[in-house]
């Protein structure tokens, strides 16, 4: 079968990946995982393994984060009708986590926690401001990236890793060696292309297709970058991030991604008109004003369909890109012996809880890709355990072999990468906003509220989070069970928060520096 099936004529997309040595990861022997043998295990060679380690090169790391990017990806099964060919065959080469979550439903908290190993609770980053390092705790903190440079690494980076404008400039070579073009949306129409919308019609809320190239979006530029470095053969090992925008809003993306997705053909996600009936009212607080249109906007203004059309045009281009950097990698000879790790900071609401955007504690903002493929992880496998970004710190630590940190908040892969049934005994846990935090389960989602308010869903009876059973009796050892798991530490906001932070003053709520008025709600 053609890998450009089903897709635009003259996609430069889907690009087969296929190891050099065939379709079965290579496991090869370093000293902590033990000597495997092919079809016989473990087994017990610590003399022939400690000869292997001390002279095994060091993997190298293509770290590729996508924004806002939900669980709408073929191999999750998000969407019945997403065309994601070049993750699919990612995930195929490697481990896919199907139960992985964010720490955090927003872009600055989420890759701050990620990167530098600790929760958003711990840091007391939170909103879309400020930059971590200043603040005096976290001034000397030893992100991932940096890590890898202290054993050894050339690191660089091009597009969105961080958030926005971090780090600022002046501290740029300190995280990263070299520094490609950072994130941009590239082409744009003359005019938005959707009616005004509320919360001042915010420049990024648009979405729809006008005529352009995929060569002028900035998510391409980013892209040949990455291709130009794989191509040049940089100095080994290497940590390659490359950071793509889109689906970030605004969904902008070329024709021909859009001819994927006929309107009159779509299929809209699963809503109940009274699914926030059982919700606390606090959960409201979360999402108080945003510059992202409620559902009932979209359903006044048509364009509910439109947006998810969008949507799923802007995934299928930027897993075009995705495509085009893993070809360059199979090209430049190195692949065997380079760690590949594909992740999304959080997820994206199209109208499901009667929103879009993110800043929820449910399964659509918490739910995200999360795909290993490289030596030394199983091939073809799914783990449906529960996992978190913060857990890629410790993982790639392992896998490449560095020094092990005390310091991380989070729990290597590596069993679940060698054996995707590996007992793990740690839930997933999301923060949004000091207090209010989600703990994830194989089975269940417990949400507890800065005001004591919960939720419990049974995620296999019902996948879409439309029955909240907290308060019914004979669930309370679950609630129970499941609270215990609530992080220790919980901070304040970080001296400098702002952008979608929520905090106590007295009596009253504060959302973004004003009161929260429940009469000003809008559903």
């Amino acid at each position: 079968m053609s890998v450009r099936a089903g897709l635009p004529a003259g996609v430069l997309a889907c690009v087969p990946w296929v190891s050099k040595r065939g379709d079965i990861v290579q496991h090869r022997t370093v000293l902590w995982v033990g000597l495997l043998l092919a079809g016989l295990g473990p087994v017990c060679c610590a003399p022939v393994a400690a000869a292997e380690a001390a002279t095994q090169r060091k993997w190298n790391v293509l770290f590729i984060a996508i924004d806002d990017l939900n669980d709408w990806v073929g191999c999750l099964k998000g969407h019945p009708q997403v065309r994601t060919p070049n993750i699919d065959r990612l995930a195929r080469r490697g481990t896919l986590f199907t139960n992985a979550h964010c720490q955090a439903p927003l872009c600055n908290a989420s890759r701050t926690s990620l990167l530098t190993g600790l929760r958003p609770s711990t840091t007391g980053v939170y909103g879309l401001a400020p930059w971590f390092r200043t603040d005096p705790r976290f001034r000397d903190r030893v992100t991932l990236p940096q890590h890898f440079k202290a054993a050894g690494y050339h690191t660089m980076t091009a597009g969105k890793i961080w958030h926005g404008g971090y780090p600022p400039r002046p501290s740029r070579a300190a995280e990263f060696d070299r520094w490609g073009p950072r994130a941009s949306v590239g082409a744009r129409p003359p005019k938005k292309l959707i009616p005004p919308t509320p919360e001042g019609d915010h420049p990024l809320m648009d979405w729809g297709t006008f005529p352009h190239r995929d060569e002028d979006k900035g998510d391409w530029k980013v892209a040949s970058w990455a291709v130009e470095q794989l191509s040049s053969s940089p100095p080994e090992p290497f940590f390659l991030a490359v950071g793509f925008f889109l689906p970030h809003v605004p969904c902008y993306a070329t024709p021909q991604w859009f001819e994927l997705y006929p309107q009159n053909e779509l299929l809209l996600p699963p809503y109940r008109a009274d699914d926030r009936a059982d919700t606390p009212e606090f959960s409201w607080y979360l999402h108080w004003k945003l510059p992202e249109p409620r559902l009932s906007w979209l359903e006044r203004h048509n364009e509910w369909r439109h947006l998810v059309q969008s949507y799923l045009a802007c995934v299928s281009f930027v897993d075009s890109q995705v495509g085009r950097v893993i070809e360059a990698l199979e090209k430049s000879g190195v692949a065997d012996h380079t760690v590949i790790v594909l992740w999304s900071d959080h997820g994206w609401h199209l109208g499901e809880k009667g929103i879009t955007g993110k800043n929820t504690l449910w399964q659509r903002s918490t739910h995200v890709p999360l795909i290993f493929a490289g030596p030394g992880i199983a091939a073809k496998a799914r783990c449906s355990q529960p996992v978190e970004l913060l857990d890629i710190y410790p993982t790639l630590i392992d896998l490449c072999g560095l020094p092990k940190r005390d310091d991380l908040e989070g729990h290597s892969l590596l069993p679940q990468l060698q054996d995707a049934d590996a007992h793990r005994e740690f839930p997933a846990i999301t923060t949004h906003n000091q207090g209010n935090h989600t703990v994830r389960s194989h089975r269940w989602r417990y949400i507890r509220y800065a005001d004591g308010s919960e939720e419990l869903y049974d995620t296999q009876a019902d996948p879409n989070e439309w029955t909240n059973v907290a308060n019914r009796s004979e669930f309370r050892p679950v609630v129970a069970q499941h609270a215990k798991w609530l992080p220790k530490i919980d901070r304040p906001p970080m001296a400098g928060s702002k952008h979608r932070i929520l905090v106590r003053e007295g009596d009253e709520w504060i959302w973004e520096g004003r009161p929260i008025r429940p009469e000003e709600k809008v559903e």
